[in-house]
C-alpha cells in the first residue's frame, strides 16, 4: 500500500460550510443518502447542488492513467461512478482503454454522458458482480467511506478481489480535532469516518493492498 495524491488535479471547490451546517437535519440527511436527484441536481444543502460535466476529471484521469501503466485493451473499474465522467474521461485521454463504472444511484446512471452508455453497472460497492482480478485497475474515490465500518470492509475486500490491488480508494479524513469539527458540519452521507492511521488498519484488516489517500475539508 502507498499513499499517493492522485486526485491533486482537481480544482478545490468552495464550499459554505456554515450553511450546510445550519440546513443540515435528520431529513436532509435521509434524502441525500437515496442519491436521487435531489442528492446530484437539487440544492446545495443536499449534495452536489447540480452534478454537471466539465471536464474537470480529465487531467485525473491521466495521472491515474500515468500511476498505473495503462494501455489501450486493459480494464479499468470506477466504483462509486456516479454520472460516469471519469469513465468518459479516462476513454478520452487513453483511447482503446476499457473503462466501466458502477453506482447504486439509479438516476445518475439514468443521466450519464452518452459515451459511457453501456458501460455503467448499478450495483452495490460491497458486492460488485465481477469474476476474481477480471480488472487491470480499480477506483473507488470518496465512497467507501458511505458504508458502515464493517460494510466498508467488504468493500475494500471487494475492491482487492477483483484488481489484485492494482487500486486506489480516496476517503474521508482529518488530520485534527478542527478539521473533525468541519468534516462533521459537511457531511451527509458518510457511515464511518477516521484519522489516516484507522482507515490504514482498517485497509490492513480487509487484506486491500492497492493505493489510498484521503479528502480532507478545510
Amino acid at each position: 500500500m502507498a499513499e499517493v495524491d492522485l486526485l491533486r488535479a482537481l480544482p478545490r471547490t468552495k464550499r459554505n460550510i456554515q450553511k450546510r451546517k445550519d440546513a443540515k437535519d435528520p431529513a436532509v440527511v435521509a434524502i441525500s443518502k437515496q442519491y436521487g436527484e435531489m442528492y446530484f441536481d437539487g440544492p446545495r444543502e443536499y449534495g452536489y447542488g447540480g452534478y454537471r460535466y466539465d471536464g474537470r476529471w480529465l487531467p485525473v484521469a491521466r495521472d491515474i492513467i500515468a500511476h498505473f501503466g495503462l494501455k489501450p485493451g486493459m480494464r479499468v473499474l470506477d466504483i462509486g461512478c456516479a454520472k460516469g465522467f471519469l469513465v468518459k474521461d479516462l476513454m478520452l485521454a487513453c483511447p482503446g482503454l476499457e473503462a466501466f463504472g458502477l453506482d447504486i444511484s439509479l438516476y445518475a446512471l439514468m443521466h450519464c454522458e452518452p459515451e459511457v452508455i453501456g458501460r455503467l453497472h448499478l450495483g452495490t460497492a460491497e458486492r460488485l458482480p465481477f469474476p476474481d482480478r477480471s480488472f487491470d485497475c480499480a477506483l473507488c474515490l470518496n465512497t467507501a467511506h458511505n458504508f458502515p465500518r464493517p460494510r466498508a470492509i467488504k468493500v475494500m475486500h471487494e475492491i482487492e478481489r477483483i484488481s489484485g490491488g492494482r487500486a486506489f480508494v480516496q476517503v474521508d479524513s482529518y488530520h485534527t480535532p478542527e478539521q473533525k469539527e468541519i468534516f462533521e458540519s459537511w457531511v451527509l452521507t458518510a457511515e464511518f469516518y477516521d484519522d489516516p492511521q484507522g482507515w490504514v488498519e482498517l485497509f490492513q484488516e480487509a487484506g486491500y493492498t492497492g493505493d489510498y489517500y484521503w479528502t480532507i475539508i478545510e
